[in-house]
């Protein structure tokens, strides 16, 4: 399923192209205007305090400009960023060499914070609040602890599962910001300033078209004008206009909703196979061959979130709006 081209899940593709066309400032970065400005104001005080920023947790669906933020944080209070992942420390020593490679003011990022193994993250408070790391060296019974003084740092945590995140992790994160979808006028703006990177000519139209398709999602705008200009420079005259796009888009089987064939599936299934639900996500996974977690995480959130389909107790159920994008007529319906 990650192969889909509107999966909001970062691909090996997109490394490069997001390293390209990555904002490196608050004022180049579009949307979240309430987040940036607020961390506008914090990292202007640290700065005139002459102290690092407080810690940073930032949570939201992929896609959404986390890591951008952590690197335009550490742009704005100009100091390095380390990156580092959850899944990726898995032992006291990971951490130990994460930590001790920081230098004072420094940024260091962890995303999927929220994977962290537990004892991790027990080593992590002491860092977090008083800049200090206490580890146990040896085997038993020769163990002893070592104590271990860190500069100070900004730790910024990002994650698509805040509610995975235990209370005593959460509670040492000074600031704490959600990033919501993004609209068609934003996403606009942002595939306009992506072809521009990308040195591709593109018309308003083409642009509003790729941000209508895009899930309300930068990371899945940067990556449709990739491949709408692939069609441009094949099919076109280089140019990014509304008709070359539709026809891409269409070929790329992403529909004017930013359904593609896994989304239409789905609601396909829950409308023919289920009468329109409700249905359980079980019953939804082993119709259509596909995980739980897939279903639940991948596909059920943005069907949700543009009101195709609505989750109650008794499972999902298919809205009016499902049928009619389907031009499907409910059982018992004359139209």
């Amino acid at each position: 399923m990650d192969e889909r081209v509107i999966s909001s899940k970062i691909k090996e593709d997109d490394i490069d192209n997001e390293e390209n066309i990555r904002p490196q400032s608050l004022d180049e970065y579009v949307g979240q205007q309430e987040v940036k400005e607020n961390l506008r104001v914090f990292i202007e005080a640290a700065k005139m305090r002459d102290e690092p920023l407080d810690h940073v947790l930032l949570y939201g669906p992929p896609g959404l400009g986390k890591t951008t933020l952590a690197h335009i944080i550490a742009n704005e209070l100009g100091t390095s960023i380390k990156t580092s992942s959850g899944p990726a420390i898995e032992k006291s020593g990971d951490l130990a060499a994460v930590l001790s490679n920081l230098e004072e003011g420094d940024v260091l990022f962890i995303d999927e914070i929220h994977r962290l193994p537990k004892v991790i993250e027990e080593i992590l408070y002491p860092a977090m609040e008083d800049f200090e790391l206490d580890i146990v060296v040896g085997s038993e019974g020769s163990s002893r602890s070592i104590k271990i003084d860190l500069p100070p740092f900004t730790l910024v945590g990002a994650t698509t599962r805040a509610g995975d995140i235990s209370a005593p992790l959460r509670d040492r994160f000074g600031i704490i910001n959600k990033l919501n979808y993004y609209t068609v006028e934003e996403l606009t703006g942002i595939v306009k300033r992506t072809s521009k990177v990308l040195g591709m000519d593109i018309d308003d139209d083409a642009a509003e078209e790729i941000a209508k398709r895009s899930r309300r999602t930068p990371r899945i705008a940067n990556r449709l004008v990739k491949r709408v200009r692939d069609f441009a420079l094949v099919l076109g005259d280089g140019v990014i206009d509304k008709e070359i796009t539709k026809k891409a888009l269409d070929r790329l089987k992403v529909d004017t909703y930013g359904l593609d064939s896994i989304d239409i599936e789905y609601l396909t299934n829950l409308i023919d196979k289920f009468n329109g639900g409700p249905v359980g996500v079980e019953t939804m996974a082993s119709a259509m061959g596909e995980e739980i977690s897939s279903l639940e995480d991948v596909v059920e959130p943005y069907l949700m979130q543009e009101g195709f389909i609505k989750r109650t107790q008794r499972g999902r159920v298919a809205t009016d709006k499902a049928y009619k994008h389907l031009e499907k007529a409910r059982q018992g319906s004359l139209f």
